[in-house]
C-alpha cells in the first residue's frame, strides 16, 4: 500500500517511515509535486489534521494521511496548542517557540504538559482519525540536539531527560506520534 503523508516536514517525514518500516510505502509532498502550502486555519488539532488531509486528498486524487500535533501546557491553559508552530513568530522557529515557552514558565512551579498528536486518515473518500498522547512536563532549560520542534524542552513521564536527548529508537517507543502512528498502521493492516 502507497499513502502519501501530507507534510513537508522532513523530520516528521523520516520518524514516520522509520515506525512504519516497509510495511506501507510513504510518499511525500514533494514526490506528488505538491509545492504550495497546505492550509491550517482550524482551531483545533482534528480540525487541521482533517483540512490537511482533505486538501491533498481532492487536488491530487489520492489516499494520504495528514497530523497535527500541539504542545499542551497546564499552567499556559493548554498554550501553545493548535498554534504551538507558529508560537514565536510566523518564521516557525523551533528555538524562539521554546524561549517563549520558558519565558512563559519562568515564575510557576506546575511543568505538567502533554503533547498530542491528532493523525487523519482519507482513504478511497472515508476519513477516518487517530491519537497519540504522552504526558510528561517543562524542563527548566533546553538539553539534547536529537529530535525538533520543542523535543529540548519536554521531558516524558519516567524518564529524567528530554526527547532531544533520547536516540530515536526509545523516543518511537513512547512519543506521541509514534502512538497515533501504531493506531493508524494497525488500522491500516485490517484493511489491507
Amino acid at each position: 500500500m502507497e499513502l502519501v503523508f501530507a507534510t513537508n516536514n522532513l523530520n516528521k517525514l523520516e520518524e514516520i517511515r522509520h515506525l512504519l518500516g516497509d510495511k506501507i510505502k510513504i510518499v511525500s509532498l514533494e514526490d506528488i509535486n505538491c509545492t504550495e502550502e497546505i492550509p491550517e486555519t482550524g482551531f483545533t488539532l482534528e480540525e487541521n489534521a482533517l483540512q490537511k488531509s482533505e486538501y491533498v486528498n481532492k487536488k491530487f486524487n489520492i489516499n494520504c494521511f495528514a497530523d497535527d500535533t500541539g504542545l499542551e501546557i497546564d499552567a499556559l491553559n493548554g498554550e501553545p496548542g493548535v498554534y504551538s508552530a507558529r508560537y514565536g513568530g510566523e518564521s516557525k522557529d523551533a528555538n524562539l517557540n521554546m524561549e517563549k515557552v520558558l519565558e512563559k514558565m519562568k515564575r510557576t512551579s506546575n511543568r505538567k504538559a502533554r503533547f498530542r498528536t491528532v493523525i487523519s486518515l482519507i482513504i478511497d473518500g472515508k476519513e477516518s482519525q487517530f491519537e497519540g498522547v504522552v504526558e510528561g512536563r517543562i524542563s527548566e532549560t533546553k538539553s539534547g540536539s536529537k529530535g525538533f520542534g520543542y523535543d529540548p524542552i519536554f521531558i516524558p513521564d519516567g524518564y529524567g531527560t528530554s526527547f532531544a536527548e533520547l536516540d530515536i529508537n526509545e523516543k518511537n517507543k513512547i512519543s506521541h506520534r509514534a502512538l497515533a502512528i501504531k493506531k493508524l498502521a494497525a488500522f491500516l493492516m485490517d484493511i489491507k
